[in-house]
């Protein structure tokens, strides 16, 4: 760790430090006060150093301690892009991972702490994805909700738990001629990242790196894993889930055209929820984050999720300019718009050098 944010005194008994996440006692500590506090896996160092390895960006984080007791933690990324400038998020690439504390002064430290690092690095901004909203900081809500629900006790239970139409949907999938594979071998990764890239060029959206999806696995071992429905040799669509205390999150998934067709997403997705509770112990299910009344955001209600409205915080530097990564503003669409008139070998050979800075 380094030297302390603040000393500790009578009146002031807890201690803010940056983090060195080579510290592997350290990150253990870190770990066991995450899972403690039921934090999500994107509070984990795990993450936190996959993410460095996987795009190149800076892993970082403030600890909270009292008497040499983990009280508070903020897992942060310091995020560098020549076309969205600097920031701190927390967490990187995520869509959780904001301040974990159980007193709402320990947060405030956190906050205040966390806006002096951003400005001894030149960042102009802060992002909180969950958690308490600090005094100083905007609260963001309304631009996007989670899903999560809990796992059926069976296969046939977990079919019946969909909606009616939803269900019809399934089951025209499982009378199709497709099959399921699951694993993190070089054909699965491949697999996945065909399907994903082709997805997010459709949405107007840079593809991420590859070495990102690799870092996330290698770090997440026996925790993560690839469900790819092919059609014959072709893989149709394919999702990179993660799996932390009882809870599957499908995190990045995708198909190509032809799985619309075909409905493979659709079997892709009752696929894993079964895997997820046979193979992995899981209870809930995390559909992840989804702008609000976006198609994918209405998809998820169609399976049964009711929306929960995330709440989100951002904090400026005085004088400067807030990032504009929101796909709802004009601006943002016009960009998403013509990075999918794009062909997709061309976006799929750009989209990572720029997709680095979208954390």
């Amino acid at each position: 760790m380094n030297a302390p944010f603040a000393p500790q005194t009578a009146s002031s008994p807890v201690s803010v430090v940056a983090v060195d996440l080579s510290e592997g006692a350290l990150c253990d500590r870190i770990t066991a006060f995450v899972e403690g506090a039921q934090g999500s896996p994107f509070h984990l160092p795990a993450w936190l150093r996959a993410i460095a390895r996987g795009t190149g960006q800076q892993a970082c984080g403030l600890c909270a301690e009292r008497a040499g007791r983990i009280v508070g933690w903020l897992p942060l990324t310091l995020v560098h892009s020549v076309l969205f400038g600097r920031a701190l998020v927390s967490s990187g690439f995520a869509v959780d991972g904001g301040i974990l504390a159980h007193e709402p002064g320990v947060a405030a430290r956190l906050a205040e702490a966390a806006s002096e690092f951003a400005l001894r690095r030149a960042c102009a901004e802060i992002e909180l994805r969950g958690g308490p909203t600090p005094a100083g900081f905007q609260q963001v809500t309304g631009k996007h909700a989670g899903f999560v629900r809990d796992l059926a006790a069976d296969d046939d239970a977990q079919l019946l738990a969909i909606p009616r139409k939803q269900r019809a949907e399934v089951r025209r999938s499982l009378k199709n001629a497709l099959t399921v594979t699951i694993g993190t071998h070089e054909t699965d990764r491949a697999a996945h990242y065909a399907c994903y890239a082709a997805s997010v060029h459709n949405l107007g959206t840079p593809v991420f790196p590859r070495s990102l999806f690799d870092a996330v696995l290698r770090a997440f071992d026996g925790r993560a894993d690839i469900l790819t429905v092919w059609e014959g040799e072709q893989p149709l669509a394919s999702v990179l889930t993660l799996y932390h205390q009882g809870t599957a999150y499908p995190f990045w998934g995708g198909g190509v055209w032809r799985a619309r067709a075909t409905r493979a997403n659709e079997r892709m997705y009752y696929a894993l929820m079964c895997h997820a509770r046979a193979a992995h112990g899981c209870t809930r299910f995390d559909f992840g984050r989804s702008k609000t009344e976006s198609g994918p955001y209405h998809y998820k209600k169609n399976w049964g999720f009711e929306p929960q409205p995330l709440v989100y915080s951002r904090w400026t530097a005085p004088g400067a300019e807030a990032r504009d990564l929101d796909p709802t503003s004009d601006a943002f669409a016009r960009k998403i718009a013509l990075w999918k008139a794009l062909p997709l070998p061309l976006a799929s050979r750009l989209g990572p050098v720029i997709a680095r800075g979208l954390a």
